[in-house]
């Protein structure tokens, strides 16, 4: 005769409770692999910065080469006449005798000139 397998109540409910706590901390540890602060979104967020702070990094160098020439060409001894002569342009807004200076009217210039004046 054959004997019909007993079984333990208590003995199935330790293994369910032991398997659902095992498959949640896989499911946490997955989760965070993911979506966590290291995760790989995140690995995708920093790559996507690393290569816009590369850019940001390539201007700044290209702008402290120039900074550096400008720098260069202030020595103390006699300044560059060239270097004088930009800036006296750029900042000041001189220029040269033998300079032909074309004014044009904008078109702020022209609405404002076109308003009669109030007596």
């Amino acid at each position: 005769m054959l004997r019909r397998p007993i079984h333990d109540w208590r003995k199935l409910s330790k293994q369910f409770i032991v398997l659902l706590t095992c498959s949640g901390i896989a499911s946490y540890f997955a989760y965070h692999a993911i979506n966590g602060r290291h995760g790989l979104e995140a690995k995708h967020r920093f790559l996507e910065r690393i290569t816009l702070l590369e850019f940001e990094i390539k201007g700044l160098e290209a702008a402290r080469a120039r900074y550096a020439q400008d720098v260069a060409l202030l020595t103390p001894e006699l300044p560059n006449a060239d270097l004088v002569e930009e800036i006296a342009r750029d900042v000041l807004g001189f220029v040269h005798p033998d300079d032909a200076v074309v004014m044009t009217l904008t078109h702020d210039d022209a609405t404002s000139t076109s308003q009669p004046a109030d007596p």
